[in-house]
């Protein structure tokens, strides 16, 4: 409110339920805006901010109690708990924002408010200031603004608190614990299914869900970055990918980790291996306070270059593959991106045309991968067919890194080790 200024009004709105099928709904999630502002977890319901004074005023719009419907859905928050229990000022009914809103948006300069979000809102937003630019100005003082409000809200969700970075802990904790019993399970003849309901398993045992659909792609189905079919056959001498977050109260983790189905690595599997695990490494390395977004991608990209020069699927000089993108077939996505709220979570990348500098409280991925398509011809017949990303979740400090997810194994040794167990 203090950023808005005295002469704006904020407006945010929950997001819908939606209908699945016939009168069967998603589970619902709450926009992860309206979530990060209230703690409220319900539909139907609309935050309104008016900087006023030192600390101004919140008002929540949402559902009053029915018993009724509580019979079939389970307890409501209600307008009382919604002062007492998630610190509005006010509270009316979802029904009201007719009645209140148009009195609310008097006097006011500017509007916060995110057009295109909500088509229907849009409308009536639009309509209510036609209406007022139709009165006599010298009596009737109305916004002529709309602004954006992700442009402030998206920056402030960018950082994250010590709350935040303690629930993400607890959000890579599920997610190790569900990757950890993949590993020990996986065994040659199991269906990418099987290790799929484990993860879910552990996600909803720890009171968690997932934070996307899981990506569990053995052999060539780990070449595509978003498969989610998951029905597949492990077959023996193949690489599974696996690519699973747990998401806790509302905080995402983000994990990929590719080991070989029947326990053992390969000389081959081995070898590209320990290049992705390097450029990890490298990537790593750029994730200090006062380094550039665009540092940790360019070294993670040069030390996957190298390696791929060194085992004979790339075959000019490392200057020149850099020069003429010619890792790009193989190494095709960028080496991370923002974690929070969201998995791909909200923050700008490049500020004035320029990389972003890294600062205490971001919180990132980094995940280089290599993929090399089952029938690209260009390189050796041991290469085909293989998927290999690394990924884990990075807290920038004033210090070192703080890796979220570093107590799942990483290194070939140790992943063997586990999977023996």
């Amino acid at each position: 409110m203090r950023m808005a200024g005295e002469d704006s009004i904020i407006i945010l709105l929950a997001a819908p339920a939606r209908i699945r099928n016939n009168d069967a709904y998603y589970p619902y999630r709450q926009d992860s805006d309206f979530l990060y502002l209230t703690g409220f977890r319900e539909h139907d319901a609309m935050l309104v901010m008016i900087p006023q004074g030192k600390e101004g005023q919140c008002m929540l719009l949402c559902r009053s109690r029915d018993p009724e419907r509580e019979m079939w859905d389970g307890a409501m928050v209600g307008l009382d708990s919604a002062v007492s229990e998630y610190g509005m000022d006010q509270a009316f009914d979802f029904s009201e924002v007719e009645k209140r809103l148009p009195d609310l948006l008097h006097d006011r300069d500017r509007i916060y408010y995110d057009l295109g979000r909500n088509p229907m809102f849009d409308q009536r937003l639009i309509g209510w200031l036609n209406e007022f630019r139709g009165k006599s100005r010298k009596t009737f003082h109305a916004p002529e603004e709309i602004h954006a409000l992700d442009h402030m809200l998206h920056d402030m969700r960018l950082y994250k608190s010590r709350e935040e970075l303690s629930t993400m802990r607890r959000s890579a904790k599920v997610a190790i614990e569900a990757h950890e019993r993949a590993m020990r399970l996986c065994t040659p003849g199991l269906n990418e299914a099987d290790i799929h309901a484990e993860l879910l398993y552990t996600f909803t045992r720890r009171h968690c869900e997932p934070s996307y659909i899981p990506i569990v792609g053995g052999g060539a189905n780990g070449c595509v970055l978003h498969y989610i079919k998951n029905r597949d056959m492990l077959k023996d001498g193949d690489m599974l990918l696996i690519d699973a977050g747990a998401e806790y109260d509302g905080y995402a983790s983000d994990i990929t980790r590719t080991f070989p189905i029947n326990g053992k690595f390969s000389p081959e599997q081995r070898d590209l291996y320990e290049v992705v695990l390097a450029a990890q490494a490298a990537g790593i390395k750029q994730a200090y306070a006062g380094k550039q977004w665009q540092d940790m991608h360019d070294a993670a990209v040069k030390v996957a270059t190298e390696g791929m020069i060194s085992l004979g699927i790339l075959e000019h000089c490392l200057e020149e593959e850099l020069e003429t993108e010619g890792y790009k077939p193989f190494y095709v996505h960028n080496t991370g991106h923002w974690l929070g709220l969201d998995v791909h979570d909200v923050g700008e990348y490049q500020i004035d045309g320029h990389s972003r500098e890294l600062e205490p409280g971001m919180v990132m991925t980094v995940e280089p991968g290599i993929y090399i398509h089952p029938e690209e011809n260009s390189v050796a017949e041991c290469w085909r067919g293989v998927g290999i990303r690394i990924e884990d979740n990075i807290a920038i400090t004033r210090d070192e890194p703080r890796i979220l997810t570093g107590d799942l194994v990483r290194k070939p040794d140790d992943i063997e080790a586990l999977m023996a167990q």
